[in-house]
C-alpha cells in the first residue's frame, strides 16, 4: 500500500491551492489529491461568474474577510505570472431605493475596516461616468474586484503539482476512511493508500467526507443552485465593468448582478434555489439521496419556515424570464426579457446549522490527523490561495 505525509480530497480550488501550499511550506513533501471527477475544479470552481471578490461584504475580523483580502492579491499575482486571462476592472454596489442607502454604508464601513483601497462614494453622476446604462441613487466604487479564469487557475496549479512530484488521482471517488496508529488509510474505489495526514476539500461532500473520517460536524451541506443568463451580444455593451445590488444582509447571497466576464461576454445572475441535488446543474434532475439529507436535516425545516416566502418568490423569478429581467432592469433599465440568453449553473455548497443558520463565514476544523474545509462558498475561488496558506499552517504542527 503506498504511503504519503498529506491526502488531499477534493481537487477543486481550494484542495489544489492546500496543495500548492503544502509543497512551498514543506518541500519534498510526499502528497497524493483524490477526485471523483476526471478533472480538476469540476464543480463549484468552474461553475460561478469568475469574480475575484475584493473582501467588501465581510464581517471585519472574520476569516473569510481575512482570507478574501489576502487571497484576492495572491489570485492577482498568480493570473500575472502565470498568463491566466483576468482583468482588474472594478465594480459598483448600486442602490436603487433610500431604504437600501443604510446597507450601502455598513458595506463601505466594512471595505474600510478589511483594508481596500480607493473606495468612493459616486452619486447619479458617478455612476454615469462608469456604467452609463445603469441607474441609481448611489453607488459604492469598488476598484480592487475583477475577474479571472478560474477553471485555467486551477489547471495551472494542477500542472505546478505534478511538476513538484505530487499525484492527482482523478475519476475515484473515495468510500472509506479507517483511522491507524500513525495516519489514515484512504480508500477511493480499488486504490488504497495511507497517509499520514488527511484533509477534505470535498466541497459540495464535504460533510459526508467529514462523517466517513468520524467526524460528527454540527451543520449540514444544503446545495442552492444558481441560474445565470448571458446578455445577447448585441446588448453586451451596457455592461462596462461588474455592477451589483446593495444585498439583503439577512443571506450570504449578492443577488442578481451584471458581470463582464474576462473573455468579454456578460453574465446576469445567479439567483439563489434550493437545489433538488448537490449536483444539479442545467438538464440534470433530483437526487433521492441527496434530498433525503436535505429533508433529513432539521436544521432545513428551521431555515424553510423562516424564509418561505424569498424561496417562493427565487422560484417563481426562475421560471418567468420576464421576472429575472426585471430584477436585472433595476441595475440596468434597458434590458429586456429577450435580452437573456440561456447562461451556466453552478450549485453553491452552503453549510446549514441544526438551528437553520446559513453560516456566513468559512469553517475549517482539525480533528486528530484530520483537517476539514467544511464551509468555503463565495468567495471560495478568491479566498483559495489564502485558504490554501491557513490550512498549511493548522498542519505543520502535526507533520
Amino acid at each position: 500500500m503506498p504511503r504519503y505525509d498529506v491526502c488531499i480530497v477534493g481537487c477543486g480550488l481550494v484542495g489544489l491551492a492546500v496543495g500548492r501550499a503544502m509543497t512551498e511550506s514543506h518541500p519534498g513533501i510526499s502528497m497524493v489529491l483524490l477526485d471523483k471527477e476526471e478533472r480538476v475544479a469540476a464543480h463549484q470552481s468552474s461553475h460561478n461568474s469568475g469574480v475575484i471578490h475584493s473582501g467588501l461584504y465581510y464581517r471585519p475580523g472574520s476569516l473569510k474577510a481575512e482570507l478574501a483580502f489576502t487571497g484576492a492579491k495572491e489570485m492577482y499575482r498568480l493570473c500575472e505570472e502565470t498568463g491566466v486571462g483576468h482583468r482588474r476592472s472594478g465594480k459598483i454596489v448600486v442602490a436603487t431605493h433610500p431604504a437600501e442607502l443604510p446597507a450601502l454604508d455598513e458595506l463601505e464601513r466594512r471595505g474600510v475596516a478589511n483594508g481596500l483601497a480607493g473606495l468612493r462614494r459616486l452619486g447619479r453622476a458617478g455612476i454615469a461616468e462608469i456604467e452609463p446604462a445603469a441607474t441609481g441613487i448611489d453607488a459604492l466604487h469598488v476598484p480592487e474586484a475583477g475577474v479571472a479564469d478560474f477553471s485555467a487557475v486551477a489547471s495551472v496549479i494542477a500542472g505546478q503539482l505534478r511538476e513538484g512530484g505530487s499525484e492527482l488521482l482523478l475519476g475515484h471517488r473515495l468510500t472509506r476512511v479507517n483511522h491507524t496508529t500513525d495516519g489514515a488509510e484512504v480508500v477511493a474505489g480499488e486504490i488504497a493508500l495511507k497517509a499520514r495526514l488527511m484533509v477534505n476539500c470535498a466541497g459540495l461532500h464535504s460533510d459526508r467526507v467529514a462523517v466517513m473520517a468520524g467526524l460528527r460536524p454540527g451543520i449540514r451541506i444544503i446545495p442552492f443552485r444558481g441560474e445565470y443568463y448571458t446578455l445577447a451580444e448585441e446588448k453586451a455593451s451596457l455592461v462596462k465593468t461588474l455592477i451589483y445590488p446593495v444585498p439583503d444582509p439577512r443571506f450570504p447571497f449578492l443577488g442578481v448582478h451584471f458581470t463582464r466576464r474576462f473573455d468579454g461576454t456578460v453574465e446576469v445572475g445567479p439567483n439563489a434555489l434550493l437545489a433538488l441535488a448537490r449536483e444539479q446543474y442545467r438538464g440534470s434532475g433530483a437526487d433521492l439521496g441527496d434530498l433525503g439529507d436535505i429533508i433529513g436535516w432539521p436544521g432545513f425545516w428551521r431555515l424553510a419556515r423562516r424564509h418561505l416566502g424569498s424561496g417562493a418568490r427565487e422560484l417563481i423569478n426562475s421560471k418567468w424570464r420576464g421576472r429575472y429581467a426585471s430584477l436585472a432592469r433595476r441595475l440596468v433599465p434597458a434590458v429586456e426579457a429577450a435580452d437573456l440568453r440561456p447562461g451556466g449553473v453552478g450549485v453553491r455548497a452552503q453549510a446549514v446549522d441544526r438551528g437553520g443558520r446559513l453560516l456566513d463565514d468559512f469553517v475549517i476544523e482539525t480533528a486528530g490527523n484530520t483537517v476539514h474545509v467544511l464551509n468555503a462558498p463565495s468567495p471560495g475561488a478568491t479566498a483559495s490561495l489564502a485558504i490554501g496558506r491557513h490550512v498549511s499552517r493548522l498542519l505543520a504542527p502535526l507533520l
